[in-house]
């Protein structure tokens, strides 16, 4: 699999073992992970830099239409895209923090849809599924022996109702997916050191989870910090991947607002803010 890459940035000391690396092309990056990439599948977790957008000036935003020109957001995909070779098409659903799949079933079901969901699933070369984020966690999954991955958008709420272990569940159910095969990638994602919730959150988590508490540190009353990339992890292991093939950024978007878009830093300050797309394909 040939790749794009003008520049590899190698000396980020956040990276170290982490299994990401730096992918670089005209000013627009991404964060790649390693062991999807060996087994077969483009990836990438997109930055906020390299675009045309007012978030602010010069921002890469990728899917926040009613806060931003559609003109601005198809130019910056275009430049996203440019970071794959070929010509790949994107592949997104109408997130609303639910559970709902969107099964992704030929070229021609790409684009932008009205279908609500918040992962999709394929098995097409050449269609990048599409997680929009903006401090929830994106999750990407592929299957080097059927071929088929899928891109989950997993909020609070998304990880109360389990969506990543019923992406799993239908990726089985569909292209007969076994899930210790599976290689899984946990995104940039507002962490458990920035992200304080309310008590609606933590009885959600109680009932959905037999530890629940073991995701929370609590602030003051009816209030704790939750950590949604652990509890992703755990609903991966429960579904039955191998632990060792997940990996886990170690970024924080709410702590790195100068390389992501943050929701919670930014929508309230400025009244707006940007998406960033986690995507995962294959060329053949």
């Amino acid at each position: 699999m040939s790749m794009p890459v003008e520049t590899i940035i190698s000396n980020d000391e956040t990276l170290a073992n982490s299994g990401f690396y730096w992918r670089e092309r005209d000013d627009v990056k991404l964060l790649a992970a390693k062991q999807l990439e060996d087994a077969g599948f483009l990836n990438g977790f997109s930055t906020r830099g390299g675009g045309v957008s007012e978030f602010p000036k010069d921002s890469l935003n990728l899917a926040g239409f009613n806060e931003d020109q559609r003109a601005n957001i198809y130019e910056n995909r275009r430049r996203f895209l440019r970071l794959f070779d070929g010509d790949f098409r994107l592949a997104l659903a109408w997130q609303v923090h639910g559970d709902n799949i969107r099964v992704v079933e030929s070229i021609e079901d790409a684009g932008d849809s009205d279908e609500y969901a918040d992962a999709l699933i394929s098995n097409i070369p050449r269609v990048l599924l599409a997680a929009k984020t903006a401090d929830c966690v994106p999750v990407l999954i592929g299957d080097p022996v059927t071929g088929s991955f899928a891109a989950v958008h997993a909020g609070w709420r998304g990880t109360a109702q389990s969506i990543v272990i019923k992406a799993i569940n239908k990726l089985s159910e569909v292209y007969g997916t076994d899930p210790h095969n599976l290689i899984c990638a946990i995104g940039p994602a507002a962490s458990k050191c920035s992200y304080e919730v309310g008590q609606d959150v933590i009885d959600q988590f109680a009932a959905a989870f037999q530890r629940s508490e073991k995701y929370f540190e609590p602030t003051r009353d009816g209030h704790a910090l939750v950590d949604l990339h652990d509890a992703n992890r755990d609903q991966l292991i429960d579904s039955g991947v191998m632990e060792e093939k997940i990996s886990t950024a170690p970024f924080c978007t709410m702590e790195r607002p100068d390389l992501f878009f943050s929701y919670r830093l930014e929508k309230s300050k400025f009244g707006k803010t940007g998406r960033l797309l986690s995507v995962i394909g294959r060329a053949s």
